[in-house]
């Protein structure tokens, strides 16, 4: 008589991989084919007729346009390149949510397209390849409407508002990078001079020593116009993924502004001290090197923050049947 061992089966059941929770997103996803079309379509035009500045990055694309302006030098709009990778991630963090809301064809939305294509053929136009950007991103928040509905419309307002930092601001902030510059120089000289007692001299956006110790011009590249985007940004992913009161959202995406002044005055300050002990060449260093911790600073002091405010877990459908 033959006896069959029987093999232990695992109470639980593996949770998928990552291509095999893909591939079921994606068969679960309808109208694949009008959206990906007409996205191409959408593309292609802004590839063939996005740009019309030619004196300035002699290509016909918008895409090569932004991509070189955020790879330039000194460039205030790096941030640009990593915006589309982050709102793809926030699309992915919310497939559940996305998938379970109701997928129809939703008509009204080419209206929206045909405004955004508007807003193109006016910035192409008159040469101002920032508001074809702006035309660009929402007709593509048009085409997700037109392929599955107002839901998604609502769904996806969050991570589409991302595509504001992928607006490059170029030479535009200088009206705000000189006040932050004044801010930040002032600030710095009363600690370092006021607090610290050190024999620090303020004329304008300049900090010297009197003996010719060090001499630093914050400039616009200090001006902590980098640190603001980048970190309002970082607190409005952060804000909306972690918060559902709109009051506590807000704080957390405003809280940008101290942080960026405060992170900033830390490194100038950081930068003066150094100088002042050991001489300008170690006050260089510090000044290429603090910026890093600065930004870990302000990472911190956030998530610090998002503790304070964090908002207790919503009840499971077991723990609401037991109360």
């Amino acid at each position: 008589m033959s006896t069959e061992i029987a093999t232990p089966t695992s109470p639980t059941e593996e949770s998928p991989g990552f291509r095999d929770e893909f591939r079921a997103c994606w068969q679960a996803l309808s109208n694949k084919r009008l959206f990906f079309g007409l996205l191409a379509a959408w593309f292609a035009l802004f590839h063939f007729i996005g740009n019309s500045t030619f004196g300035y990055i002699d290509t016909t694309s918008l895409m090569n346009w932004m991509y070189d302006l955020y790879n330039a030098k000194n460039t205030e709009d790096g941030h640009g390149m990593l915006i589309p990778f982050a709102v793809l991630a926030l699309f992915w963090w919310k497939r559940k949510e996305l998938l379970a809301t109701p997928q129809k064809t939703w008509w009204p939305g080419l209206i929206m397209v045909g405004f955004a294509l508007l807003l193109h053929a006016f910035g192409f136009l008159v040469q101002q390849p920032r508001v074809s950007i702006c035309g660009l991103f929402l007709g593509i928040y048009g085409l997700i409407g037109l392929a599955w509905g107002v839901g998604w419309l609502k769904a996806t307002f969050f991570p589409f508002v991302l595509f504001v930092f992928c607006v490059p601001v170029g030479g535009y902030v200088e009206t705000v990078t000189f006040p932050l510059r004044l801010f930040a120089t002032n600030i710095t000289y009363g600690i370092t001079h006021g607090v610290f007692g050190l024999t620090v001299i303020k004329k304008g956006t300049q900090l010297f020593d009197a003996n010719g110790a060090y001499n630093y011009d914050v400039a616009a590249a200090c001006s902590g116009i980098r640190s603001l985007i980048s970190l309002l940004a970082l607190t409005t992913i952060y804000g909306l993924m972690t918060f559902k009161k709109t009051w506590k959202q807000l704080l957390v995406i405003f809280m940008a502004v101290p942080l960026a002044v405060a992170s900033n005055v830390l490194r100038l300050t950081s930068i003066v001290v150094a100088a002042e002990a050991f001489g300008q060449k170690t006050g260089d260093f510090v000044h290429e090197w603090s910026g890093f911790l600065t930004y870990i600073v302000a990472i911190v002091a956030m998530l610090l923050m998002g503790v304070w405010l964090r908002e207790p877990e919503a009840p499971t459908p077991a723990e609401k049947q037991t109360a």
